[in-house]
């Protein structure tokens, strides 16, 4: 099942299919998100999620409790749960 990604405020929306990360499926559109480690330790990709929900490929990724609670993700590790809106204003149109 696929899950759609909109990414604001460039207003580009992607399909996020089942076991692709936020920033595999915006990649995959040719939208290129700041990534740096894409294991979820750098934090380079962090962005806030206004919409939606996610899960991640990792037990714990690096973010503090406070963090998640106001929003926040990593989009190297994220899978999306729902329809999500990331708030992420370094964004690259690659096409």
């Amino acid at each position: 099942m696929s899950r759609t990604l909109r990414i604001e405020p460039l207003g580009r929306s992607v399909s996020v299919p089942d076991g692709c990360s936020l920033l595999e499926a915006a990649l995959a559109e040719g939208l290129k998100l700041r990534s740096l480690c894409r294991n979820g330790t750098c934090r380079e990709c962090i962005a806030r999620v206004s919409e939606g929900r996610v899960s991640y490929r990792v037990e714990w990724p690096g973010l503090s409790p406070d963090e998640k609670a106001e929003g926040f993700t990593l989009p190297c590790v994220a899978l999306a749960e729902s329809d999500v809106v990331l708030l992420q204003p370094h964004v690259d149109v690659l096409r």
